[in-house]
């Protein structure tokens, strides 16, 4: 029989045991180690029966042992402790108290900051999270709490989370669906004065509104708001909106991220009028999902004080900053145009702001694009008048696929820059590898350094024993063990087998060898099965007499992949080999509690994408945390931070003339043999003292040097020096009447832009610079004289600048840097302009120059902003169109 209605029945604490209330709803537990020793001390077996999660945990404690605890001196003491070190954690100065009150060339930090992310990863208690989108999502607030940003996480909360995955009997993927009861989840729902559940609501097509209400989790100092669709007054396909992450057809998606966009900024304004919190100056869109909170702002702007569209657009710009995550086109949301259209039709929703400007936001209005179609992606970026990739290389390759919208610039000048992704070592780092630390700094300053970073906190890692660092190595290596044989075993039983098969479990993995792990989603480009192109000679990797190594693999595919599907499955088969299946293995059911044992205990973290199709890719980040050594393609952050001293880079087989099938067996060949030739017989390696010196070395400086790097505390530290304050300061800059004279200024050059141009481009007092073939010594100066025709516009408009640099042999520059020149004169008779300005001649070698004009306005904050440039026309260099030098 099943019930027919569900509720949970809350336990009540006894008085003294009150303040546990208050650190179970403080997700803050998930990475604060003593928090969750106390909540283990609860009820150790129970504790490990609610996997971890102190709200499961208490829902289950029986009254007796309540009573109990109530009367345990030693335990009130511990809660007491605990509770005082949460309150201090919460209401002290931390890093962005001290550091945000600018200064002579730095602005003031932000009021607060709003965070909108489709999935958030903070912990397995909360499953809102699908993979690496979502777990940078988490570590972004966990960091942002350590170092007191006043973050406002904004997501949805999806009543069956992501799938749980297990496996048939020969090998594939199948998917369950939790359902997940808010009552028994670490939140707690958003109430009005009267005590009435807060609700936002949303018009839609035919009249039909969809509601959701606004569910909270306190994570650390940071509110989590979650839009939760599952609302009685709304109809079935409303109420089934917030269902499933990544579920569903185009217009359900197309719902959601409506929800989350605009719903979300209305959740916002409900939270901060509730709980007084400041209101965000700066809206962070972690993926173009989030991208119609844009639309949302520009409607609030419209109905007061009143602004028109085009400055209301212009306000919403100033203060939203984009963070892209995809590194090709195919990963992008793109709806049909009709479909958005529909939804934003008179009747339908943001009433007041016109269909068609917001259609043309997102556009692909470039060669290549399909006006058909409406690309989230492009409407984020020209919302925002920051944006960034999220890796030095991951923003090269943002800025080439979308320089589309900046035409006439090269890639090079595209407006997006690039923040590194972090990871947030509190959650992250085994609790063994913190106690050793905490050994050698003290536990406040270890969890400093975890936190905050800096490389001198780091620094003391140089000094512990070798025998420490390889007897900490071995310990989470047979921790690891452990877990993967218990999982295994589970995972047999789901797939129909009985115990008396499973007696070769006990035997799987072995403490002493040489473990690689591999664990991420399963799209085609992260090649789950490179490892298995010559599947004899892994096999003779695993089965070394001497030197063997063992694998673990997790991983799971979009339900709807079923080319991920078949490559689990095919990974699969080859890890049920009895030959071999002690030595490799595959864990279904990836996810953060899996990770936590997963990351420490291997020795090396295996990452093979196609380059450069890997974002950043952060599970390495996490294991190096660990002491953990990389082996990985130059793809990502590992492209960034590689160093011989620490790890292991793939080389790749990219060239244009190389098909896939060929680069996948090089490429593999040359992963097989950095295995067998440099990783293993380092491992194995003894030196004097009987431990294997130089891979202990590699460990230490994987820990000096990459540890403060990866560092999620670091990632945010750069969001808001570099973008969140500018952003700020720019919203601040842009009141009613400033917005209006920005979009008028807007206006006026765009319609000007025509008439503007490079007439004549020359060199004075320099002979060497005009001839056949110039050369020029170094250190000397160039006098460049520009006659530029502006039209309608002024010098006040614009900006002329000098781009110079090396020249390759098709005369293209590279390595460049800009120099603006000074009107010198005019208008003449011609209404052309003069302008002047020395160019200094520092670099030897090929060198070459050209000139450009710009639109400039104090409240843009780049010259490609608009996407309006003139250039030399193409002509001999006589003729002012480019000129070359060779430096001697």
């Amino acid at each position: 029989m099943k019930a027919i209605r569900r509720f949970t029945v809350r336990p009540v604490l006894p008085e003294p045991l009150r303040p546990l209330s208050a650190l179970a709803r403080n997700l803050r537990w998930s990475w604060h180690t003593e928090t969750q020793e106390l909540f283990r001390s609860v009820d150790p077996e129970g504790w490990q029966a609610a996997g971890g999660d102190p709200v499961r945990l208490l829902g289950g404690v029986s009254a007796a042992r309540m009573a109990e605890l109530a009367k345990d001196r030693r335990f009130l003491r511990r809660l007491a402790a605990a509770a005082d070190d949460l309150d201090d954690y919460l209401h002290g100065r931390r890093w962005y108290q001290s550091a945000g009150g600018g200064g002579e060339d730095a602005p003031e930090f932000p009021a607060a900051i709003a965070y909108f992310s489709p999935e958030f990863g903070v912990t397995a208690a909360l499953p809102q999270y699908s993979g690496g989108l979502g777990i940078l999502a988490g570590d972004h607030l966990k960091a942002a709490s350590d170092l007191g940003v006043p973050l406002i996480g904004v997501g949805l909360l999806y009543r069956h989370g992501y799938f749980r995955q297990s496996l048939s009997r020969d090998g594939w993927q199948q998917e369950h669906y939790p359902v997940l009861d808010p009552n028994e989840l670490p939140v707690s729902l958003l109430r009005e004065e009267d005590g009435g559940p807060a609700r936002v609501t949303l018009a839609l097509p035919a009249g039909r509104l969809l509601h959701a209400h606004i569910w909270v989790a306190q994570v650390g100092r940071v509110p989590l708001l979650m839009l939760d669709s599952d609302v009685e007054d709304n109809g079935p396909g409303a109420r089934d909106v917030t269902d499933r992450l990544y579920g569903g057809g185009s217009e359900h998606r197309l719902l959601q991220e409506m929800l989350l966009g605009i719903g979300g900024v209305r959740a916002v304004r409900t939270y901060c009028r509730l709980t007084g919190h400041d209101a965000p100056e700066v809206f962070h869109t972690n993926e173009g999902h989030a991208g119609f909170l844009g639309l949302e702002r520009i409607r609030e702007l419209g109905d007061s004080p009143g602004l028109g569209f085009d400055a209301a657009l212009e306000a919403v710009r100033a203060g939203t900053v984009f963070t892209t995550h995809t590194p090709v086109p195919a990963g992008i949301d793109r709806f049909d145009r009709d479909l958005v259209a529909r939804h934003f039709a008179d009747g339908a929703e943001l009433a007041g702001v016109p269909v068609d400007r917001i259609l043309r936001l997102g556009t692909e209005s470039y060669p290549g694009g399909d006006g058909g179609v409406f690309n989230m992606a492009v409407m984020g970026l020209r919302l925002a008048q920051r944006a960034n990739g999220v890796s030095e290389l991951h923003g090269a390759v943002s800025r080439d696929m979308f320089a589309g919208l900046w035409p006439g610039f090269d890639a090079a000048d595209v407006p997006i820059t690039s923040v590194t992704n972090g990871v947030h070592a509190p959650t992250w780092v085994a609790p063994e590898v913190f106690r050793l630390g905490a050994r050698r700094l003290g536990p406040g300053r270890a969890e400093d350094a975890l936190s905050v970073g800096g490389s001198p906190r780091w620094d003391a890692v140089a000094d512990i024993p070798d025998a420490e660092i390889w007897e900490l190595r071995r310990t989470l290596r047979e921790q690891l063990v452990a877990e993967v044989r218990e999982r295994l075993r589970a995972s047999w039983r789901q797939r129909g087998a009985g115990s008396a098969e499973l007696g070769w479990i006990d035997g799987v993995l072995d403490p002493g060898v040489l473990t690689i792990g591999f664990a991420r989603r399963v799209p085609s480009y992260k090649r789950l099965t490179l490892m298995l192109r010559d599947r004899q000679r892994l096999t003779e990797l695993l089965l070394h007499p001497t030197r063997p190594i063992q694998i673990v693999v997790a991983g799971k595919a979009h339900p709807a992949d079923d080319g991920g599907k078949r490559l689990v499955r095919e990974l699969v088969r080859f890890t049920d080999d009895p030959r071999v299946r002690h030595r490799i293995v595959f864990l279904p059911d990836y996810g953060m509690a899996m990770a936590k044992k997963l990351y420490p205990g291997c020795d090396v973290w295996l990452n093979n994408p196609l380059r450069p199709l890997e974002a950043c890719g952060t599970s390495g980040m996490k294991a190096a945390l660990n002491g953990s050594l990389n082996l990985s393609v130059l793809d990502g952050w590992w492209d960034e931070w590689y160093e011989p001293d620490f790890g292991w880079a793939i080389p790749t087989a990219d060239g244009e003339a190389t098909d896939e099938d060929r680069r996948d067996e090089l490429e593999a060949a040359a992963l097989y043999t950095l295995i067998e030739e440099r990783i293993a017989p380092r491992f194995y390696e003894e030196g004097g003292g009987g431990l294997p010196d130089r891979w202990i070395d590699m460990v230490r400086r994987t820990l000096t040097t990459l540890g403060p790097k990866v560092l999620a505390g670091r990632m945010v530290r750069e969001y808001v020096e570099r973008l969140y304050a500018p952003a700020a300061e720019a919203h601040r800059a842009l009141g009613t009447a400033a917005a209006e004279e920005l979009a008028g200024w807007k206006a006026r050059v765009r319609g000007a832009w025509p008439a503007v141009a490079v007439d004549h481009v020359e060199a004075v007092d320099q002979d060497a610079a005009t001839g056949g073939a110039p050369t020029a010594g170094l250190g000397s100066t160039l006098t460049l004289r520009v006659h530029a025709t502006l039209g309608e516009l002024g010098p006040d408009d614009v900006e002329v600048q000098v781009v110079a640099g090396r020249v390759d042999p098709d005369d293209a520059l590279r390595d460049t840097r800009t120099f603006p020149l000074k009107p010198a004169g005019g208008p003449d008779l011609e209404g052309r302009w003069v302008y002047e300005g020395p160019l200094a001649l520092d670099r030897t070698g090929p060198f070459g120059y050209t000139v450009r004009v710009l639109p400039a306005h104090r409240l843009i904050p780049a010259g490609a902003d608009m996407g309006l440039v003139a250039l030399p026309p193409e002509a001999p260099e006589s003729a002012g169109g480019r000129a070359g030098l060779l430096l001697r």
